[in-house]
């Protein structure tokens, strides 16, 4: 039997197909049978690229059933006989209990790059069924300024948003800001009563807002009366009384503008839908979960309780306000029936799992999600750890203030500058391009520093190891980008004119170990979009260039007899990592 060949793509997903087909020829009566394929560990990379490895386990369902195959050994020798004939295996072998090790063909491989030279890397993108996804991250309070608090769900966000995107999908980026909750009466009773009567135009900076509101958390934390007129105020806001309402937007206006700064330095687009904007749908929210029978009273509250939860899911609070828990299921409600969304993407700190647990499965007892958490419409919380300076600590400023954001990037750029200039590409470059690949080395290594990690565990912030050449770093990587450039450039070829007319050969070791990692390019985003883990990314690319690396020590390029099939290799090695680094949300530099 002969498969139709497509060429590039994922070479996980087409091996995938050709064990399945092989699967329904070997053991017809058996449905729902998956292979498992998986690129081969280390250990096991001289008896193939690829490994079907679940064959033991597909053996001991059949077990029982059927005498036909004596141990797992004879059933994976059994799927090799019947795998479809196909350009992408060169050979399989079955070893130990039913391994079968899949070695791929070379000119597969160099066909599979060629192809994407000439048609781009876009038709390497991942394919899946899901059609829209809401990503809910950054999400900073107003009146207080964006800090290293942030960066993590930020960075995290955008990226699990850009992996998305290239795979076709649709992605509602979503800032849930909180503009509604209890901070909002307590800073505009503090304004009206120690500034009465100044229209609001007093306060005009982020700083100010910031001012104003660790004296009016001072007085809510100390002065009853004022915490209960604070409260007040709050429902009055969120009543729409037109007095809080225009002094309310004032604040949300200039914290807008000040968190969209640190936005667009750090290149991530958002569309603000903060918990204000739902105001218009809890009523009829609430009275559909109240028909269902799900809303109870309870100290004059209004409540779900959830099962195996010692605090239920308060939707009213006593005095007639509104909470966070209120807001996010009339988000979830909006984003399930208004936005058609079919995965739901929550990117907030590890502190909040309890919340999203609870929030949750109070939205799968509406009946809104399904009870499983496989099935479509789906929710996902993705939680991460803290950041903490060389001290282990939280990381703070030395006063043990909070550290801005915007000083990270600062200090980011104003060290990456200094590097440069220090290897005199002052004296090289326009202050344009010093200015511009300062800001590119520095805010990427920021980025990468924090992406790298698994994001569920704490880092540790440090600008000395983030900016070091060295190492798994975003300076190392963009070095490695800006070195295959220079290699392009000094080769005086047109990389157009050769895409058409060249031919890439994977002969010696190194050429192929490359060319197989550049193959693994479209698995690898769908391994890391499917699990929420950008961190795979991060160390596929790392990966690229240490293989590039190798392959350019094994390797001459220019003036040898190779020449052309390796200058492809380098250029493909270098679209590669530019499409690594835009979803990470990094720019390239070209020159270092």
């Amino acid at each position: 039997m002969v498969v139709d060949e497509e060429f590039g793509g994922n070479l996980k997903q087409q091996l995938k197909k050709l064990f399945d087909e092989s699967l329904k020829l070997t053991v017809s009566d058996e449905h729902g049978l998956e292979p498992l394929v998986a690129a081969s560990d280390a250990k096991f990379r001289k008896l193939g690229d690829y490994q079907c490895n679940n064959v033991m386990g597909i053996w001991s369902i059949l077990k029982p059933k059927c005498s036909q195959f004596n141990g797992a050994s004879v059933l994976g020798q059994a799927i090799v006989s019947n795998l479809p004939t196909s350009e992408l295996v060169k050979s399989c072998s079955v070893t130990g209990p039913g391994f079968i090790n899949v070695v791929l063909s070379a000119e597969y491989m160099a066909k599979s790059l060629e192809i994407m030279l000439i048609n781009g890397i876009d038709t390497w993108a991942p394919t899946t069924s899901v059609k829209r996804v809401v990503v809910d991250f950054c999400s900073p309070n107003i009146a207080k300024e964006m800090h290293v608090g942030h960066l993590r769900s930020t960075i995290i966000g955008d990226t699990i948003a850009r992996m998305l995107e290239y795979s076709k999908v649709e992605v509602l980026r979503r800032n849930h800001v909180g503009d509604w909750g209890t901070q909002f009466g307590m800073l505009i009773e503090y304004l009206f009563e120690e500034l009465p009567g100044s229209d609001n135009e007093v306060v005009t900076t982020i700083g100010e807002l910031q001012l104003l509101y660790r004296k009016s958390k001072r007085k809510f934390d100390h002065d009853p009366v004022f915490k209960e007129k604070a409260q007040h105020a709050v429902v009055r806001l969120q009543s729409g009384d037109p007095v809080y309402v225009k002094t309310w937007a004032k604040i949300c206006e200039i914290s807008r503008t000040e968190a969209n700064k640190v936005l667009q330095r750090l290149q991530v687009k958002l569309e603000e839908k903060g918990e204000s904007f739902y105001k218009p749908y809890i009523g009829n929210m609430i009275e559909e979960l109240n028909n269902k029978g799900l809303v109870q009273e309870s100290d004059g509250a209004r409540v779900i309780f959830i099962k195996d939860f010692k605090t239920p899911l308060m939707l009213v609070k006593s005095d007639g306000g509104f909470t966070y828990s209120t807001t996010d299921m009339a988000a979830l409600w909006y984003r399930l029936n208004e936005e058609k969304a079919e995965w739901i993407i929550y990117v907030t700190d590890a502190g909040q799992k309890e919340h999203f647990d609870l929030f949750f499965k109070a939205a799968r007892k509406a009946g809104w999600l399904p009870d499983n958490d496989k099935t479509y419409p789906k929710v996902n919380h993705v939680d991460f750890g803290l950041v903490s300076g060389e001290d282990k600590k939280r990381f703070r400023t030395r006063a043990a203030d909070v550290v801005r954001l915007i000083d990270l990037l600062d200090e980011a750029k104003t060290r990456s500058k200094a590097a440069l200039i220090e290897r005199g590409k002052d004296k090289e470059w326009t202050l344009e391009e010093l200015d511009q690949t300062a800001e590119a080395v520095g805010y990427g290594a920021l980025k990468f520093a924090d992406l790298k990690n698994n994001r569920s565990t704490n880092y540790t912030f440090s600008f000395d190891q983030m900016l070091c050449d060295k190492g798994k770093t975003a300076v190392y990587l963009l070095y490695a980008h800006a070195r295959i450039c220079s290699i392009i450039r000094k080769s005086g070829k047109d990389m157009n004119e050769l895409k058409k007319t060249g031919n890439i050969a994977l002969d010696h070791v190194e050429e192929r170990a490359l060319g197989l990692h550049l193959l693994q390019f479209s698995e690898t985003v769908e391994e890391a979009s499917t699990k929420l883990l950008p961190h795979l990314l991060c160390e596929y690319l790392y990966e690229l260039s240490e293989h590039f690396s190798k392959f350019y020590s094994n390797c001459q390029v220019n003036g040898s007899t190779e020449e052309t099939s390796r200058l492809l290799l380098c250029e493909a090695t270098a679209i590669v990592m530019r499409k690594c680094f835009h979803v990470l949300g990094i720019t390239p530099v070209y020159k270092l």
